[in-house]
């Protein structure tokens, strides 16, 4: 064999080195000014493109030093957001593990003098972050936001920085959902154990002050006028006391919000109340919207500036019905789980649409899930007037577990991040404290609702606090739910048997609607949930055919519709999801991990129940009802 010159040798090898820069710096993207969502501050930037991931099942990343590094080895790429288990419906995946992210990017152009702050959307669930290799925090939980301050110490202004997120997707029985085991050993849960970065990441970028928080907050006066509160929370970064003006622009007015020294590394408050003269009110029959933006200055200059769309509406209890704007509601609305075939959780805008566009096609004018939804999910319901009761992922949380006080605190702690982010959608119509805790609440129970409740009313008077409960006719009256708004009745009579068969029997449920009437008469009740499994065609006896289902909705609804005081109907769910490895959903011929409720298919084709739905939502009067 002929051997290559030596000087041909060396000049493949000095190339190879040269090179090798170059393709490492192609992963460093700069990335680019966007986001998928409107309500926000003119200064993210989209961190998409290429990640990396690598799973950690033998829990060696720590001691390997994963979160450090610059080799490729042993990392996939993979793109954000991303779910790793999206189509692993084994038991193990139900059960969690640990995975890894990295993403190695350059600031945008121009960036050296600013402060950077990093945004993620929703990771599940127990998060830690590095940043070229130095740990800047962590955080715990799902479904809602958090950030990050990225430090000067860490940041490499110039040159590539490297972000690794290690998650930890394994839950407990104390978390939001809580982990849980059946008699055969298999792990349990709400729904889908989906582990990753499930939502967008994104850089923010911090000029001197940082907006903390904004809300917009309209009330009705008596002659239709509406007082409408502007607050907005802006954060000195500097390490130097600050002057800082805040200006808002709003129904096509300018006004100031006022100016302020605020210290080093401080928070400040600026509010402002205006007065809007025959507001175009915000409802599903006319989803009006007003812009708003704030622009927060220091020395003259502007240095963020806050843009949202935003409603003014009224929403109240008043003996014992749902109001919107003076007139009493009967809605008609649909659960939802954020769930895809192929990409789990990880679902984009496109898919969002898609949602909003069958619960409108399908007459439903209400959203219901068990956690706080994706920012755009609520712009589009906002914009479409799809009403939203916007439920935090406290669910079956055992009472051994809900005794203990640092568990009553998280889970008002959650409530209170919920409203804090999304208390200027106008489509929300209720705070929801949780789901299906214990029928027969006790005091530790009791004590959790009335901090929730008064959190969110310190928080949010303008809206009702509600709770959903599981209907069973022993559990009588609870004083518990006293601090409550609304009441959320979940009904399967007639579908699951419940504690001594009280529930098997459809024919009872009128009954305890009634009973349920009489002992919350100043409270208003709505049914926020009723379903029943569909796969197959059969005898309309025969549980989880399509025709069983179709009977069984039909039923309902005609029972629901004997009532006048209840405040609307949800039926879960639109569409089938993932719940747990075997799941059988009270279908004695289950396709587990599918729950199939829904009625349209994971593959979105519809059942047979979808024109029966349909029908019925699409001929109710959901609004503009006398009191």
């Amino acid at each position: 064999m002929t051997r290559p010159p030596f000087l041909l040798v060396l000049v493949i090898v000095l190339a190879a080195l040269v090179a090798a820069p170059a393709a490492q710096a192609q992963t460093a993207e700069r990335p680019d000014r966007q986001a998928l969502y409107h309500n926000g501050p003119n200064t993210r930037y989209m961190l998409d493109g290429e990640w990396l991931f690598r799973l950690d099942e033998a829990g060696v990343g720590l001691d390997q030093r994963f979160f450090d590094g610059t080799s490729r080895a042993g990392w996939t790429p993979t793109t954000v957001p991303n779910a790793w288990n999206a189509t692993d419906q084994s038991t193990a995946s139900m059960t969690g593990t640990v995975g890894w992210y990295r993403k190695d990017f350059r600031l945008p152009s121009g960036a050296k003098r600013f402060d950077w702050v990093v945004r993620f959307e929703s990771v599940n669930y127990r998060t830690r972050v590095w940043l070229n290799g130095e740990e800047i925090g962590s955080n715990t939980g799902a479904y809602l936001p958090f950030e990050l301050r990225l430090r000067d110490d860490d940041l490499r202004r110039g040159g590539t920085n490297r972000l690794v997120v290690r998650i930890d997707n394994r839950r407990l029985p104390t978390d939001f959902p809580p982990s849980g085991q059946l008699e055969d050993g298999t792990p349990a849960g709400g729904w889908w154990n989906y582990g990753g970065i499930l939502r967008e990441v994104y850089l923010r970028r911090v000029d001197h002050v940082d907006v903390s928080s904004v809300r917009v907050r309209p009330k009705l006066r008596s002659n239709g006028d509406a007082d409408v509160q502007m607050r907005v929370v802006v954060r000195n970064h500097d390490s130097s006391t600050r002057d800082v003006g805040v200006r808002g622009f709003f129904a096509g007015r300018s006004l100031s919000l006022g100016s302020a020294r605020i210290g080093t590394r401080s928070l400040r408050s600026f509010t402002r109340t205006l007065r809007v003269r025959d507001p175009k009110l915000w409802s599903p029959t006319d989803p009006n919207l007003y812009n708003a933006t704030f622009r927060v200055s220091t020395l003259g200059a502007e240095r963020v500036r806050w843009q949202m769309r935003t409603g003014i509406r009224e929403i109240e209890v008043d003996r014992g019905r749902l109001l919107l704007n003076g007139k009493r509601v009967d809605f008609r609305g649909v659960g939802l789980h954020e769930d895809d075939l192929q990409k789990g959780f990880a679902i984009d805008n496109v898919d969002r649409r898609e949602i909003v566009r069958n619960v409108q096609e399908l007459g439903a004018t209400l959203m219901r899930a068990h956690y706080p939804l994706h920012p755009y999910l609520h712009e589009l319901a906002d914009r479409k007037g799809v009403m939203v009761w916007s439920e935090i992922p406290v669910y079956h949380i055992k009472t051994e577990y809900l005794r203990q006080a640092k568990v009553r605190r998280l889970a008002a702690q959650e409530l209170e991040k919920n409203i804090r982010e999304n208390i200027n959608h106008p489509s929300i119509v209720a705070w929801s404290v949780g789901n299906e805790l214990s029928s027969r609440p006790g005091p530790e129970q009791g004590e959790y609702l009335r901090r929730a409740a008064t959190s969110a009313r310190r928080m949010d008077p303008t809206r009702p606090v509600g709770y959903a409960f599981a209907a069973y006719p022993s559990a009588g009256c609870q004083e518990e739910y006293a601090p409550l708004d609304i009441i959320g009745i979940n009904d399967y009579f007639g579908w699951y048997p419940g504690p001594n068969g009280q529930i098997a029997d459809r024919e009872l449920l009128s009954e305890y609607l009634d009973q349920a009437r009489a002992c919350y008469p100043d409270k208003a009740i709505a049914i926020t949930e009723f379903g029943a499994e569909a796969n197959r065609s059969g005898p309309v006896e025969e549980r989880g055919t399509f025709e069983f289902q179709q009977d069984f909705i039909n039923y309902h609804l005609g029972v629901f519709a004997t009532k006048p005081w209840l405040s609307g109907a949800t039926y879960w769910a639109m569409q089938e999801f993932r719940v747990r490895p075997n799941w059988e959903g009270g279908n004695p011929r289950p396709n587990p991990p599918i729950h199939e409720k829904g009625v349209l298919r994971f593959d979105g084709t519809r059942k047979p129940a979808w024109s029966d739905l349909q029908r019925s939502f699409s001929a109710t009067q959901q609004f503009g009802l006398p009191r």
